[in-house]
């Protein structure tokens, strides 16, 4: 008998035959390339997300728990979070044809780090073996399917079209770095006629191209504007960038972590440090440190305070600025820190990019905001900081290896003074072996007092949980603060050529 006849001679060798191709048919269907087809999908902006969201459901609060934490939260007007409504995406207006005509090269220099069609400052290459932990870990079983989006890059972008080749560049490299499927751009401009909106839409067919989830939309609202409070309605662009998450949370890890950038020139790694030790330090926050003058005068100075609740730079009654280069001149602990380039903790903090995790936003409905009556005014990142305290979230810290500004000749004079990220960790824990001093130790209660300076001529000190009844503020006139955004003025790099001279 042929060998083909005696193996199925069995009625039951073919009932197990039929079992087993029927097991193999169902296991590629859905946990192979081919899974998509079988899983439920959740649909956001311009199609851009059909997908499972590839998490269990009681890890995110429910409808009902929204609801709860929205009900004993006061909501603050139009800066409030949670809505009844179904969320839809803002749109973007016509864009300008002749300005479309010329945007191809900026998007171009964007895609490629080695283009050299704009002067933009050259950057250092990161460790990868350093950053290889905040990759998502995947194995055979789950490599087919689509995870939770776990990193939420967050900016709002107005009339700066000449920082855009070097700030887009490095997080389009940081995002190929942590894995487009899992990482989200929400960018919300408005106003600009230098062509960066142009610039933000069309760059959408990158991300797209990418498998990047892309939200681009523009505002009206103008913080300048006469009449208008600049701290409301700053915190409002704030918040419109961050609906995208809080709007949508079941398309989110739980762990997600929200990389806020301004309009600044950023390295790669610059990015990824901040990134690193919010994960390596176990914190709630990290921020940059971000400077003007070449990087002779530290730049946000009014949001930012210690833990001794004081400032990073000592402004007398006056309101003079003769001591600006004086940092930390009441707080040993942490100039030596801040010398040596270790991270810090501090009480508030922003600095030109910050690195935070969702939680308080997801489960506490902390938000940015103006700040109530009878509450000290301050900025919208000291408020946002405050609220994290509030909520058991104050591990706040500053990284002083990531040294920014706000154009790149300003960036690239305050990286020859300080050096690039790269460069100040290789010199701190290899050259200098302080990676043992390297981790920050925790102090879990903010100061009991907070310097409130309304303006420089008016400093007071104030309990730090002050005006505990939360209720909203109409600050429009108040003519408190309008800070002026300053004007445009060895190592291994990404271009492949060598250092500068």
């Amino acid at each position: 008998m042929p060998v083909s006849s005696s193996l199925f001679s069995r009625g039951s060798d073919k009932l197990y035959l039929a079992i087993l191709l029927v097991c193999v048919i169902l296991i590629s269907c859905f946990n192979g390339p081919f899974s998509s087809l079988f899983q439920p999908k959740t649909v956001a902006i311009d199609d851009l997300l059909s997908q499972d969201s590839g998490i269990e459901a009681d890890l995110y609060p429910s409808e009902s728990e929204i609801a709860d934490i929205a009900d004993d939260s006061i909501q603050q007007g139009k800066i409030g979070r949670f809505y009844e409504e179904p969320w839809e995406p803002p749109g973007v207006p016509d864009l300008d044809e002749s300005r479309l005509k010329v945007v191809d090269q900026f998007v171009k220099s964007i895609m490629d780090v080695k283009d050299k069609t704009f002067p933009r400052m050259r950057c250092t290459r990161p460790i990868k073996e350093r950053y290889e932990i905040l990759r998502r870990r995947r194995n055979f079983a789950t490599r087919w399917d689509t995870p939770p989006r776990q990193w939420f890059f967050a900016l709002n972008l107005y009339q700066c079209s000449h920082v855009l080749p070097r700030l887009l560049a490095s997080v389009m490299e940081a995002i190929r770095f942590l894995r487009p499927e899992d990482c989200v751009v929400s960018i919300v401009g408005g106003r600009s006629n230098d062509g960066t909106t142009e610039i933000l839409a069309r760059i959408r067919d990158e991300f797209e191209a990418m498998n990047v989830t892309y939200y681009f939309s523009t505002s009206d609202v103008d913080p300048l504007k006469s009449g208008n409070d600049r701290i409301t309605e700053l915190a409002i662009l704030r918040n419109l960038v961050l609906d995208p998450l809080v709007r949508q949370p079941e398309l989110y890890d739980p762990d997600t972590t929200v990389i806020f950038l301004n309009d600044v020139s950023i390295c790669t790694d610059d990015i990824l440090e901040l990134i690193y030790q919010k994960v390596y330090q176990k914190a709630d926050m990290t921020c940059a440190m971000d400077w003007v003058d070449h990087g002779d005068t530290f730049y946000d100075s009014w949001i930012c305070r210690t833990m001794t609740g004081d400032m990073f730079i000592e402004i007398p009654q006056s309101g003079s600025f003769e001591f600006k280069k004086n940092l930390f001149w009441n707080d040993p602990h942490t100039k030596t820190r801040f010398e040596a380039k270790l991270p810090f903790q501090v009480y508030s903090c922003w600095n030109g990019g910050a690195v935070f995790t969702a939680k308080p936003l997801l489960l506490h409905n902390v938000t940015f905001r103006a700040s109530y009556k009878d509450e000290c005014y301050m900025g919208e990142p000291t408020l946002f900081c405050k609220d994290f305290w509030k909520h058991g979230y104050g591990r706040v810290a500053v990284i002083p290896s990531v040294n920014i500004g706000y154009n790149d000749d300003e960036s690239r004079g305050t990286k020859k003074k300080y050096g690039y990220a790269t460069e100040i960790v290789h010199r701190a824990e290899d050259e200098m072996q302080l990676g043992k001093y390297s981790k920050i130790h925790w102090q879990d209660t903010p100061p009991a007092l907070i310097k409130c300076e309304p303006d420089w001529q008016h400093p007071t000190w104030v309990r730090w949980d002050e005006a505990k009844e939360q209720l909203p503020f109409d600050w429009t006139h108040s003519g408190y603060f309008h800070a002026e955004k300053p004007v445009e003025g060895g190592l291994s790099f990404e271009d492949g050529g060598g250092a500068d001279p």
